[in-house]
């Protein structure tokens, strides 16, 4: 736990920055924190690989134990939960009732709808009897990672176990989806934060993404977008290009057209620890659409191109020259050769033969 308030203060403003939150923001979750209202956090695992679990736990700014110790009330989480059994079931119905109302739900992996849902089980329930009833008594719904979001790896065709995400059984309910594979931790700080401190959530796109997050692509603000401006683009994993730091567009990028903040906000705190930062193109895993769905390598069309409008393609148009060409051009080229024959006789005022016999000798 922080030494002092000093601490305290200096966790929840870098806390606040990280995700876009001001300081008015950090001093008012201070003050909310310091007065024992910490959100109740009931984080329910489905689906999924505990990957954004594992990225949770390798947090910063603030650390682990800052987060869930200080900043909410990790009330419930299968992974990180020292009771198991009974008690584990107990200590969520507790959280429940204790917080109706006012706690965060927030839910990890995709929910199996298949054969009434028998493909994923906790405690002789199946997920979507425990995300019903948990959901129902919650103040805040959030979807983390793309399995939670929209399916993610298990919806991927022939999706056997009829996988879907969070908001497509809690229909005509809010939910907020931060997507990513894992999603970036701090997005989902960001939202809880401003659910604490204001008791609202984050504006949303149309597919109930945080706008702080994933508003903008990544392309536009890619460490390679110069390259790729410049129409300079690695060829293959390797090449020279591939070596320079070249745009990794050609190679299969997704960054063009998916919405996600991984080139500004990189994973584990760590400088250039993204995808594109460790040299392979994005994978489009916040996109419903590519990731899981496209080839890993496919190239993508732009999708809302930023200054310049234009740039170089990737397979440059081979030109040819057309018979008809060729004899116009031939044409031309004998009109004025032609012309400029009889233009050197006008100038010159030698006799005829004279003039041929000087062109003879040169």
């Amino acid at each position: 736990m922080p030494s002092s308030r000093r601490e305290f203060v200096r966790l929840c403003t870098l806390s606040a920055a990280a995700v876009g939150l001001g300081p008015l923001a950090a001093a008012r979750f201070v003050e909310a924190a310091e007065g024992g209202a910490r959100p109740s956090v009931i984080w329910l695992q489905f689906q999924e690989c505990t990957g954004c679990t594992e990225s949770l736990l390798r947090t910063a700014h603030p650390a682990i134990d800052t987060l869930i110790l200080d900043l909410i009330s990790l009330d419930y989480h299968e992974t990180l939960l020292a009771a198991a059994g009974h008690q584990a079931d107990a200590a969520l119905k507790q959280a429940m009732h204790t917080n109706a109302g006012k706690y965060v739900c927030i839910v990890e992996g995709a929910i199996p709808i298949r054969d009434q849902g028998v493909y994923c089980m906790i405690g002789g329930r199946t997920a979507i009897e425990i995300l019903t009833d948990v959901a129902s008594h919650a103040g805040a719904v959030i979807a983390i990672g793309s399995c939670a979001s929209w399916g993610g790896v298990p919806s991927a065709a022939p999706n056997p176990t009829g996988s879907v995400g969070v908001h497509e059984i809690l229909k005509g309910k809010t939910v907020v989806n931060i997507p990513g594979c894992p999603a970036n931790p701090y997005n989902l700080l960001g939202t809880v934060l401003q659910f604490a401190t204001y008791g609202t959530l984050p504006a949303l796109d149309k597919q109930q993404r945080p706008l702080f997050a994933y508003a903008d692509t990544i392309h536009e603000h890619c460490p390679r977008r110069a390259h790729f401006d410049a129409g300079r683009f690695a060829d293959v994993f390797g090449d020279e290009g591939h070596r320079k730091g070249y745009c990794l567009y050609k190679l299969g990028c997704k960054g063009p057209v998916t919405h996600a903040n991984c080139s500004v906000q990189h994973f584990c705190d760590v400088d250039g620890a993204w995808p594109i930062g460790l040299g392979h193109p994005c994978f489009g895993c916040t996109e419903q659409n590519i990731a899981f769905t496209m080839p890993l390598h496919a190239t993508v069309s732009i999708d809302r191109p930023m200054p310049p409008d234009t740039y170089a393609p990737i397979r440059a148009a081979q030109g040819r020259v057309s018979p008809v060409a060729t004899a116009v051009g031939g044409a031309i080229v004998g009109a004025a050769a032609a012309a400029g024959y009889v233009a050197s006789k006008k100038l010159s005022g030698a006799p005829e033969e004279d003039r041929l016999e000087s062109h003879t000798e040169v």
